[in-house]
C-alpha cells in the first residue's frame, strides 16, 4: 500500500473506531477501569520497584489511573509522558497526591523539574489495535519516537495497550517506523500480541 493510501487508511480507521468508543456508556467505562486491574494482575508480574509508565486520560479514553494506582500501592514507580516539542515527549516520575500541571495534547502531569526517567513498563493510550499488536495512535508519533529514543540507550520496555474492546480491528498495516504491542489490556483480558494475527 502506497504510504499515501496507508495514511488515509489509518485515518479513516482511527475516526471509525474513535466514534464507536465516544459511544460507549458511563457504567461500561466505570467497569473496564476497575477490570483491567484484576486482568493486568492475573496476567503480567512485574519486577518489585520496576517503573511503569501510564497515561492521564483524554477524551474517552479506557481510565488507566486505578491500575496505575494499584501498581503504585504494590511499589511500583509511576511516570506519565510530557509532549517537550513537536517531536518529542519525556516520562516524569509521579506519585497521586502530586500538583499535576497540562503536559500537552490534553494530559496532565508533573511539572517540568520533575525527576525524567525511563520505564520498564508501558500502559499505551491508542486509537484502534489488532490481534498482531499493531496500534493506530493519533497521528502524532511520540509513542513510536520515545520508544525508538529508548531502543537506541539499549532499554526494552514490555509495551501494553491499553483499551476497549470496541478498538479491535481485524488488520492494521504497519509502517517501519511502528512499534508493535507485546500485550493489549482491555475490560475481557490480556491479549499477548501474535504476529500471526
Amino acid at each position: 500500500m502506497h504510504i499515501d493510501d496507508l495514511k488515509t487508511h489509518k485515518a479513516e480507521i482511527r475516526k471509525s473506531v474513535l466514534q464507536a468508543r465516544n459511544a460507549l456508556p458511563e457504567a461500561l467505562r466505570h467497569a473496564a477501569a476497575q477490570s483491567v486491574i484484576r486482568h493486568f494482575s492475573n496476567g503480567i508480574t512485574l519486577p518489585a520497584k520496576s517503573c511503569v509508565s501510564g497515561f492521564w486520560p483524554i477524551r474517552s479514553e479506557i481510565d488507566p489511573r486505578p491500575l496505575m494506582r494499584e501498581l503504585e500501592a504494590q511499589g511500583m514507580t509511576l511516570c506519565v509522558p510530557a509532549i517537550l516539542d513537536a517531536q518529542t515527549i519525556e516520562f516524569r516520575a509521579m506519585s497521586f497526591g502530586d500538583a499535576l500541571v497540562e503536559t500537552g495534547f490534553g494530559t496532565m502531569g508533573p511539572p517540568a523539574d520533575a525527576l525524567v526517567v525511563d520505564p520498564d513498563i508501558m500502559l499505551i493510550p491508542l486509537a484502534a489495535f489488532d490481534r498482531a499488536g499493531n496500534r493506530i495512535g493519533y497521528g502524532a508519533g511520540y509513542y513510536d519516537r520515545a520508544i525508538a529514543a529508548l531502543h537506541q540507550k539499549n532499554k526494552h520496555p514490555v509495551l501494553i495497550g491499553v483499551a476497549f474492546d470496541a478498538q479491535r480491528v481485524d488488520h492494521i498495516a504497519h509502517e517501519p517506523h511502528d512499534v508493535a504491542l507485546d500485550y493489549i489490556l482491555t475490560e475481557t483480558g490480556l491479549i499477548a500480541a501474535s504476529p500471526q494475527g
